[in-house]
């Protein structure tokens, strides 16, 4: 399970021209999933997400998690992250999980996150969606469980 996370002072994601999903400061954090992700790895991943220290305390310094600056997250699936880039000069996607799999993964964390924290937007899978954001700082964190 990979996930690209950016901390934003804005994002939302649309679909035909709607807002799906929209946040104001938190984490916007695009997912992908491999064959071998689990529902143990989706409880690793949603663990660090809204535990990680990416927002700054008093003193300017980053110690303070999503849900202690009462921030949004928005969860977006993006299954080009699992590709494989390695050789040649257009990605393969052989390593990424079925989209029958990866559809229920994304489902699966986006459940479990609604059940831990109530500030939770998604993207659409499967759909062509439109991300908009304001990355904060910018501050960008690749994570890979």
């Amino acid at each position: 399970m990979i996930c690209l996370i950016q901390r934003v002072s804005q994002a939302h994601v649309s679909v035909e021209n709607q807002i799906i999903g929209q946040i104001e400061h938190g984490i916007l954090a695009f997912v992908g999933f491999q064959p071998d992700d689990t529902s143990d790895k989706i409880h690793k991943m949603l663990h660090k997400l809204l535990h990680y220290r990416i927002f700054v305390d008093e003193n300017d310094k980053m110690n303070l998690n999503v849900q202690q600056v009462f921030g949004g997250l928005l969860l977006v699936p993006q299954f080009t992250l699992a590709a494989d880039t390695q050789s040649g000069l257009r990605p393969s996607f052989s390593a990424c999980a079925p989209p029958a799999m990866a559809t229920k993964l994304f489902d699966d964390l986006v459940q479990k996150a609604q059940l831990n924290y109530s500030n939770i937007a998604t993207g659409q899978f499967g759909a062509d969606m439109k991300v908009n954001l304001t990355n904060d700082g910018p501050v960008t964190f690749y994570f890979e469980i």
